[in-house]
């Protein structure tokens, strides 16, 4: 999974949930999104030790292009609303960093 999302990091762009889950040959249920997430934040736990910007931020919904709830919780960065306009300037910023360090 994180080669999938350094890929699309090279390709300066998101995927969302069910894409992610589609690639790595699974289709979307919500036992399957759990553990995804799950990977997600282990996978950004990794990161943050090696100094990497964040890559799970670049798994977002279909629906409003942001990360789902889980990815908001427990964020000590980010105090706002987790959709809308600040949220999206939010995310982009943190989408523009990992485009940037995996260029």
């Amino acid at each position: 999974m994180r080669a999938l999302l350094i890929e699309a990091a090279r390709e300066e762009r998101a995927l969302s949930y069910s894409e992610i889950l589609a690639r790595l040959g699974f289709r979307f249920t919500r036992p399957k999104m759990r553990a995804l997430c799950r990977t997600l934040d282990t996978i950004d736990g990794e990161t943050r030790t090696k100094g990497e910007p964040e890559l799970a931020v670049l798994v977002v919904r279909e629906s409003d292009g942001l990360p789902g709830q889980g990815w908001w919780t427990g964020r000590r960065d980010y105090k706002g609303e987790w959709t809308g306009k600040q949220a999206k300037q939010f995310v982009r910023q943190l989408q523009r960093e990992a485009f940037s360090f995996w260029a």
